[in-house]
């Protein structure tokens, strides 16, 4: 029998394990809060014994280059690490006060000017309502002086021999900072605004080839610092690139030549990638497989907004990444019964699970859940075995 580590790393590599490994993706604060007590996710996985996964996301300041960690960041956002900055770089905020929802401006002050987003909250998640770009050379000062983060090695070495065998040490490829996402294309939305970045792409794609290259040099500078850090896995790309947001033309033209170079310099510093598209997938399957990820999610399927069939993607792109997802969290995690939900999961491992390489997992995070449903999803995968040849139960 093997580890959960060992089960997750064999997926990963599209080999075949002893049984289907079944694990969530990221845990979201409110949900652990209001449903168990405010266990860590530790906690979680140990609670329903899933295949575990640990995040880590380690940045350490280059002293030689003038960087500091940022001292005025008292709290990690959603998908944020520790933030550097140098005297050329530096970054305030302030509470806006009589509003619905927690409101902060974020000023990026620089020795030309200042850039400034805003960002509104909840107990759930947080969104954009100033988005940073505002004027077309405002991409001039992050050009200029935005500073790239490197990875922590040691740090993040240290949290993988505490993790040991209970799951994998997973993470992302560095996103903007205060809110953004690991995939230039999808960094570049959270910018700017999608439905401008799209219309951009036709009005001035020079400007947006400028963007996504000076995105993608930062990026390129943390992924290139990852050697010698055992993450088992590492995130990139978003949903922005998902076929229900662009077109597979934009895909073509502003996605793919900046994220694959991302990825084959992940690969040199020893790391896998799994690249993730929450949203639909199918129009584009082949163009991400060809980006040589090592795994590809969410597979998020039509109930929950996406298009993927399983059965499908497994005979297009199966023998060239691992498959993450596929598991209708909204529908069989809520409002049905135990055996509603086991029969989704073996319908899951029935469709993409032949030969190994698939990794059950809800096509992204949840927010409210049965705990139920939860349990019965843990216990049906881990009787979903491999025989010799295919699957078998």
């Amino acid at each position: 029998m093997l580890t959960s580590k060992q089960r997750l790393i064999c997926a990963l590599e599209r080999r075949k394990p002893d049984r289907l490994p079944v694990t969530t993706h990221h845990l979201m604060d409110s949900f652990l809060k209001k449903y168990l007590n405010g266990t860590d996710s530790r906690g979680f996985f140990d609670h329903f014994d899933l295949d575990a996964i640990h995040w880590v996301v380690a940045h350490r300041p280059d002293e030689s280059q003038g960087e500091r960690q940022d001292p005025i960041q008292d709290t990690l956002g959603f998908l944020e690490a520790r933030r550097v900055i140098t005297d050329q770089w530096r970054i305030a905020v302030e509470e806006i006060p009589g509003q619905e929802y927690r409101m902060q401006r974020y000023r990026f002050i620089t020795p030309k000017g200042e850039l400034s987003l805003i960002l509104q909250s909840n107990e759930h998640t947080a969104w954009v309502t100033e988005h940073l770009i505002k004027e077309k050379r405002d991409i001039d000062l992050l050009g200029e002086f935005m500073p790239a983060p490197k990875c922590d090695v040691a740090a993040v070495n240290r949290e993988v021999e505490a993790f040991g065998e209970r799951g994998i040490v997973r993470s992302h490829i560095c996103c903007f900072d205060v809110f953004g996402q690991p995939g230039c294309w999808q960094d570049t939305a959270c910018l700017v605004g999608i439905e401008k970045l799209i219309m951009e792409t036709y009005d001035d794609p020079a400007w947006v080839h400028e963007l996504l290259k000076i995105l993608q040099r930062r990026k390129l500078i943390y992924t290139r610092s990852l050697v010698g850090a055992r993450y088992d896995v590492i995130e990139f790309g978003g949903g922005d690139a998902s076929s229900t947001v662009i077109s597979p033309g934009i895909f073509d033209e502003f996605v793919a030549p900046y994220d694959a170079p991302v990825i084959a310099a992940a690969h040199d510093a020893g790391q896998r990638i799994v690249y993730h598209t929450c949203g639909g997938m199918m129009p584009v399957l082949e163009r991400l497989a060809a980006m040589k990820p090592d795994a590809m999610e969410t597979f998020t399927p039509a109930g929950m907004g996406g298009d993927a069939n399983l059965a499908e993607a497994k005979r297009r792109i199966g023998d060239k990444v691992c498959m993450i997802g596929g598991f209708d969290q909204l529908h069989f995690f809520t409002g049905c019964t135990p055996e509603q939900t086991r029969a989704e999961v073996r319908r899951c491992f029935e469709e993409a699970g032949a030969g190994g390489g698939f990794i059950l997992s809800p096509s992204d995070h949840f927010f409210d859940a049965d705990l139920k449903l939860i349990e019965a999803f843990a216990v049906e995968a881990k009787q979903c075995l491999y025989a010799n040849q295919g699957v078998s139960r």
